[in-house]
């Protein structure tokens, strides 16, 4: 999905800070409630990525990177009436006034029954159907389009020539799985990138940049490309 969430190439960030700090408590439990909505599942990894891209871009840019993982999960869950909303904002209220509240003292109702769960298909590797239309070593282009649903295609690597590194094998599609479509499984690639063709006016030499990517972003590039 084309927005503000593809940072990929942007300039103006400032410098990336790559030393990760220790997790904080409300951060360690959103990554458990993103754990818990996959292996019931109520959220697959490509919604869950589709909705963090739908967060109004400048709450998006001024928030934390797990509370980006928070208001995904949250617009999915009240999408699909699972979580009510109101109840939410009752209970993101209750908290900003007793902060040291356990989260039982905010419930307003009794707890729901459990209910039996699903057997759900956690990774996303499945067994090919078709054979791969590359191999490792073909020049390709990748697509260039502009898509209104989730994608993997990072803008900056729309309409570029490379060569194929790997086959990584065949996976789940993420621009059906996303919007619940179907898992669609394709073939995917690591494609091997020269910096100059992604950006030709500020690049770094004796550099490559490699991309995961789905066949279906793919095409042949018939007119080959130079070196490796």
């Amino acid at each position: 999905m084309d927005g503000i969430h593809d940072l990929g190439g942007m300039h103006g960030f400032g410098h990336i800070d790559r030393d990760d700090p220790p997790l904080e408590a409300w951060e360690a439990a959103v990554i458990a409630i993103q754990g818990a909505t996959r292996r019931a599942g109520l959220i697959n990894i490509d919604e869950f990525r589709h909705g963090i891209e739908r967060m109004e871009p400048g709450h998006y840019l001024t928030s934390p990177y797990f509370e980006h993982w928070l208001d995904g999960i949250a617009r999915i869950l009240a999408e699909k009436n699972l979580v009510d909303p109101d109840e939410l904002e009752s209970r993101i209220a209750f908290f900003d006034e007793h902060p040291e509240a356990t989260a039982r003292e905010a419930m307003t109702a009794a707890p729901a029954p459990p209910r039996e769960l699903p057997r759900v298909h956690l990774g996303t590797s499945r067994a090919p159907t078709v054979a791969a239309k590359f191999a490792e070593g073909d020049a390709i282009r990748t697509r260039l389009t502009h898509v209104p649903g989730h994608t993997r295609l990072p803008r900056y690597a729309r309409g570029k020539r490379g060569r194929i590194h790997l086959v990584h094998g065949v996976h789940v599609y993420p621009d059906t799985n996303a919007h619940l479509q179907g898992e669609d499984p394709t073939w995917v690639y690591s494609v091997r990138f020269d910096p100059v063709e992604l950006w030709p006016d500020d690049y770094e030499d004796r550099t490559v940049v490699y991309l995961d990517a789905f066949e279906p972003y793919l095409v042949a590039e018939r007119s080959g490309l130079s070196g490796a």
